[in-house]
């Protein structure tokens, strides 16, 4: 039997997430990070990207959509504390189109009166959700 440490992956509306993982890929503020049973504890931020899982007798991964928020790494157990989380399978390639889409318009209109640090936040956060949605179609679940 493969090694594995318990994920626990939650935002602010619901737990998306929680069981065994052989391994575990989240996107971090520096970089993307991999992490096996018994790795180093630490906490970092991470951002909008796709939190990959290798589930125990599971031939393919896991793909969560994460919108940004904190990773922590204690012996036994690894934590994503998540703005927003979305299961793979549950991500819509129609709506973030259409949120990239505005978030692009709102950053060339100068005259809006959109914050452009907001807008800047969204059109990253929507390119994060395509990805994902790349990913899935590439076999990662």
């Amino acid at each position: 039997m493969a090694m594995t440490i318990h994920l626990d992956v939650v935002s602010a509306e619901e737990s998306i997430f929680s069981g065994l993982a052989e391994f575990v890929a989240a996107p971090a503020a520096m970089g993307e990070v991999g992490i096996y049973p018994h790795h180093a504890p630490m906490i970092t931020k991470i951002k909008p990207g796709a939190v990959r899982v290798k589930v125990p007798n599971q031939e393919e991964e896991t793909l969560i959509f994460v919108s940004g928020g904190l990773l922590e790494v204690q012996p036994g157990v690894i934590t994503v504390l998540a703005d927003t989380a979305i299961r793979g399978q549950d991500l819509d390639e129609a709506s973030a189109l259409e949120a990239k889409r505005l978030a692009e318009e709102a950053m060339r209109d100068k005259s809006s009166e959109i914050d452009y640090a907001k807008a800047q936040a969204e059109l990253a956060e929507a390119v994060a959700q395509l990805r994902a949605i790349q990913k899935l179609r590439k076999g990662v679940h």
